[in-house]
């Protein structure tokens, strides 16, 4: 979408995103990570982990925006996420 003016301080802005990283043998499939993510960048696997749960795949890593739920909502402290700035693109 093209604007017809931009942010004074466009240069400034940065977009945070996150590194997902999952730790499959911790997880026991409870998928709030999938349900509350607000981005959909994950979903259920097909794989097995030891215990016989599905654990999460990341789908689209750059759809994420580092806004911690998935680590915030998982009970098992098996998901985390690093978070990184990337540098705005012209609007």
């Amino acid at each position: 979408m093209k604007y017809w003016r931009k942010p004074l301080d466009l240069a400034g802005i940065r977009i945070p995103h996150g590194i997902i990283h999952i730790l499959q043998e911790r997880c026991k499939g409870c998928g709030f990570c999938i349900e509350f993510c607000p981005r959909r960048v994950l979903v259920v696997s097909d794989t097995y982990n030891s215990k016989g749960y599905h654990p999460p795949v990341v789908t689209d890593s750059t759809g994420c925006v580092s806004c911690g739920l998935c680590e915030f909502l998982c009970p098992e402290f098996a998901i985390y996420r690093e978070e990184e700035m990337l540098e705005v693109q012209s609007l």
